[in-house]
């Protein structure tokens, strides 16, 4: 992998020098834009209006505006030159629970190695936030934005998980079709309560698949040999409102055991929740 960051953790005067690789990747099927007529693919140009010309990269400059067609220009090495203490260090403020802090906060991952000769210091902070069962909060700059960010162990690994703000969460006020004060039937919440008891197993990542991203290679394969592409499935039409309750036995119906003892489909009756796993891993 190839880094994308090189900085320091501040953990109180202990500075760690790391390196950051991005955590992820997006497998998604990407598609060029053709021109439907000859088959060519398009090319999109960076294009001057007032010059009546396409321009190359070296001939842009960043420019916030201040007023509809009034721009203020900020070259890079003004955003470089900024007076940030967290452009090259992940600033450790706070130690949490990793269960205080909502998973609508996190934004991205990223990986932390330990420099040459950081290792001793990094294994150590490693083991004290395991053994502590807690989480870091830390601010770091990355491409010209600072962000909140929560250092986590994974595996034998330190993760870092780029964070949103508060104030860039959306409020719920703008959804207007969140129920309130619903009447909930006791029997149909015994019920639902069982279901996900039923249902609940340990988490293995291992057995989900994009089933839309396999389909859609299958279909280009299926071009690229000339063969006729199935068509997928109609979706199911919406027919009657069914009962709540009715729903909830139907459920329950399905996850009960057969009769040689084994749970239909592939929720098991009866099982608890998943062990917690280390306080630290999310």
């Amino acid at each position: 992998m190839r880094s994308m960051w090189k900085g320091a953790i501040s953990f109180g005067l202990v500075n760690i020098p790391v390196r950051l690789y991005a955590a992820t990747e997006e497998r998604d099927v990407r598609f060029n834009t053709l021109h439907r007529v000859c088959g060519a693919q398009i090319r999109y140009q960076k294009y001057c209006p007032h010059c009546e010309r396409p321009v190359e990269q070296a001939e842009l400059v960043r420019g916030y505006p201040i007023a509809p067609g009034s721009f203020i220009t900020v070259e890079e090495e003004e955003l470089d030159a900024l007076p940030v203490t967290t452009a090259h260090t992940v600033e450790i403020t706070d130690f949490v629970s990793l269960d205080e802090i909502d998973p609508i906060y996190f934004h991205r991952s990223y990986y932390m190695e330990p420099d040459d000769g950081a290792q001793k210091a990094y294994a150590l902070l490693h083991r004290a936030m395991r053994d502590a069962g807690r989480v870091a909060l830390a601010k770091v700059a990355i491409r010209h934005k600072e962000s909140l960010a929560c250092v986590r162990v994974y595996d034998r690994a330190l993760v870092m998980e780029t964070m949103f703000y508060p104030d860039e969460i959306r409020s719920l006020d703008g959804l207007s079709g969140l129920p309130a004060d619903v009447d909930l039937n006791p029997r149909e919440l015994e019920m639902a309560a069982r279901l996900i008891d039923a249902m609940t197993e340990p988490f293995d990542p291992a057995k989900y698949r994009d089933r839309y991203r396999e389909a859609l290679l299958q279909l280009i394969e299926e071009k690229a040999r000339g063969d006729n592409a199935r068509p997928a499935p109609a979706p199911a039409t919406a027919g009657r409102v069914i009962d709540l309750m009715e729903a909830l036995e139907a459920s329950l119906k399905a996850t009960a055991p057969r009769g040689n003892g084994e749970v239909s489909g592939r929720a098991r009756p009866g099982a608890r929740r998943a062990p917690a796993k280390e306080p630290v891993t999310r």
